[in-house]
């Protein structure tokens, strides 16, 4: 028995952090995302398998069905796959019942240093796999606000909260006339966005005003029409979020003589940003040495 499972990158546009406390988010699916096969086995253990966007391979065990709830291990990556299983299996207790094993083997479309979401990708194919609820199990295992879940699960871009654990996915068409004057990217710094998440938490200040405000940003950039309304809004979103987190943002640190606007995206201090400009303008990047660039044709589903 063969079974293939697939599920969507993502990037979050507006929300960052404060999604986390119900703000509502815009986060668009990537054409990148992270397939799942899975075969059977006559014995009783999991040959696990996982291949990089090149085609190597990055991650290779054998577990046996009997260490899922081993907790003690060396192996973060592995680890993290017995977590995520033994935490499916709880809820849904026929997973993995048997006593035969299966051969899994999970490929990446895009590097793993991306941030794209290895993680809430493999998280859904688990999920579906298992016929259990990958909000539930993405709450079970690496925590977070769900959206990266949901852009897994998306084919469109979409409006997304979790507030009080009341999940809502909107699906948003985006009718932007200028996307061909957004570029995504990437910084070469991998964000651990958990730990991101752990900083944001540690604040105990009111976030009632600033949630208000990016939620009315959430709402108008998905509507806008211009270049102009478009850049003003995530120039505004940046300078809420480095107050609420108090951090400077990515322009002032790094690109501050950009004569286009400059936004991060997720988990501040890595990954991708998201410029505005012309494939002309994208030279003054490779000139600071940043060599990935994506249009939003080649990035976004």
């Amino acid at each position: 028995m063969k079974q293939q499972f697939y599920s969507n990158g993502k990037l979050l546009i507006t929300g960052e952090y404060l999604v986390l406390d119900g703000a509502n988010a815009l986060a668009l699916p990537t054409k990148f995302g992270q397939s799942m096969h899975v075969e059977s086995l006559e014995e009783p253990i999991i040959h696990w398998k996982s291949f990089d966007k090149d085609g190597t391979v990055w991650f290779e065990k054998q577990i046996s069905l009997n260490e899922l709830v081993s907790t003690s291990l060396n192996d973060q990556t592995l680890n993290n796959i017995i977590m995520t299983l033994s935490e499916a299996k709880k809820l849904n207790t026929s997973f993995l019942s048997t006593n035969t094993g299966f051969k899994i083997t999970t490929k990446l479309d895009f590097p793993r240093n991306w941030g794209l979401g290895s993680s809430s990708t493999l998280i859904n194919n688990i999920a579906s796999w298992a016929k259990v609820d990958a909000f539930l199990l993405s709450q079970a295992t690496f925590g977070g606000s769900g959206y990266d879940i949901a852009a897994a699960q998306n084919n469109l871009s979409i409006l997304y909260s979790n507030s009080n654990n009341l999940i809502q996915t909107k699906s948003q068409p985006l009718n932007w006339g200028f996307t061909d004057q957004l570029f995504f990217i990437h910084l070469n710094k991998k964000q651990n966005s958990r730990d991101g998440v752990v900083n944001y938490k540690k604040q105990k200040k009111d976030k009632s005003l600033p949630i208000a405000e990016v939620n009315s940003i959430t709402s108008q950039i998905s509507s806008c029409k211009s270049m102009q309304e478009f850049e003003e809004l995530i120039s505004l979103h940046e300078e809420i979020i480095s107050e609420v987190i108090q951090q400077r943002t990515i322009k002032e640190i790094l690109f501050s003589d950009y004569k286009g606007a400059i936004k991060s995206l997720g988990a501040w201090g890595g990954d991708f940003i998201l410029a505005t400009g012309n494939a002309e303008d994208m030279n003054y990047f490779k000139r600071k040495g940043f060599e990935t660039i994506l249009t939003y044709q080649e990035m976004i589903l």
